[in-house]
């Protein structure tokens, strides 16, 4: 039995359906069972969320195999995480693949970085096998990066960022969890080309057919071009650092897992607006 965090969500979802497709037996872990998908040879367990000791244990009965979906950015996820691997020692999982981040370090510029480092610590001391999946910065967000005036803003300065697709990481981890030789393996899953922000902003305005423009800015600049967005402090420092992770060329990463694991080239950028159209859509509107 293999259980599935966050299976109404964009990796988790995409993560089940892979698993349904080889026809192995699933744990659908979701906050609203309502919104659960009908898969074949799976079960459904509603928990809250990670803080949920009981319900999270209770949930996770009979499953030897979890992969772990990273909690929303908060100040406390680190405490969420920990719950939630405490409560699957508990019920008995012998494997838990994690979704890490790239770069995950204690000193990561990038602050949410920092969380997925003392998550995978954790896990390492719970005596446990695990594997954790790092990706890079989701292509699937690219767009959301742009302004309403068709601009990228942030100290990224000339770094670079290997966009990876949701659909890669999915493919990975469904052969992670499905196939053996992956315990204590931590794997970089990224695209297949490095891009500056500039060059992703143009490879955006090539296909919203407007300009699309990056601007460069310093920490203090973006901090306060964001400062009117009504988030809290630790929230705008996310979004500023992930740019300045870029800055720092510590998203400057190019591996081959996902071509070596699941066989497939990876999608680049070009390729992935080109296959999702509807992701562009909001751009040729602005």
């Amino acid at each position: 039995m293999i259980g599935v965090t966050g299976a109404t969500g964009a990796v988790g979802g995409r993560v089940a359906r892979l698993l349904a497709e080889r026809r192995r037996p699933t744990r659908l872990l979701v906050r609203d069972a309502r919104r659960a998908p009908e898969l074949p040879e799976s079960s459904v367990r509603a928990v809250s969320c990670y803080s949920d000791a009981d319900g999270m244990r209770a949930a996770l009965d009979g499953v030897r195999t979890l992969f772990l979906v990273s909690a929303d950015a908060d100040p406390e996820r680190v405490g969420q995480h920990r719950t939630a691997v405490d409560a699957a020692v508990a019920a008995g999982v012998d494997r838990l693949v994690y979704l890490s981040f790239l770069s995950a370090d204690p000193d990561a510029t990038f602050t949410f970085a920092r969380d997925h480092f003392r998550t995978e610590e954790y896990i390492r001391g719970r005596g446990i096998d695990f594997t954790f999946l790092r990706p890079s910065l989701y292509v699937d967000l690219l767009p959301s990066w742009v302004d309403t005036d068709g601009v990228i803003r942030g100290p990224a300065g000339d770094g670079q960022v290997a966009w990876v697709s949701r659909d890669d990481v999915a493919r990975v981890a469904s052969v992670v969890l499905t196939e053996a030789g992956h315990a204590g393996r931590v794997y970089d899953v990224t695209g297949p080309e490095l891009l500056t922000m500039a060059r992703s902003a143009a490879l955006l305005a090539d296909f919203a057919h407007r300009p699309i423009t990056y601007q460069d800015q310093t920490p203090a600049e973006a901090r306060a071009s964001r400062s009117d967005h009504g988030a809290a402090d630790w929230e705008i420092e996310g979004w500023v650092s992930s740019y300045a992770a870029v800055a720092t060329g510590e998203m400057a990463v190019r591996g081959d897992v996902v071509a070596r694991l699941t066989g497939r080239t990876p999608q680049s950028p070009a390729e992935f607006l080109r296959a999702h159209p509807d992701s562009v859509e909001p751009l040729t509107r602005n």
